[in-house]
């Protein structure tokens, strides 16, 4: 099984900074690719569990869970 590298939180939230939370996983797609997000960020921001995120901290812990997956 090949493990696909993935963007760290601290390196996410940089370009998720300015969301208005609550936010659906489709919302920070938008916005890190807006904000000039690396093609990292945005796979892991894809590889995300669909649902809405009520603040930064949920993406933290959602980014985490990746990994555990």
């Amino acid at each position: 099984m090949t493990i696909m590298p993935h963007a760290n939180p601290v390196e996410i939230e940089e370009y998720l900074r300015g969301v208005h939370y609550p936010a659906r996983k489709n919302d920070l797609i938008k916005h890190a690719r807006q904000q000039g997000a690396s093609q990292d960020v945005l796979e892991t921001l894809r590889d995300l569990r669909e649902e809405n995120f009520n603040s930064p901290v949920d993406v933290t812990k959602a980014v985490g869970e990746i990994g555990r997956r």
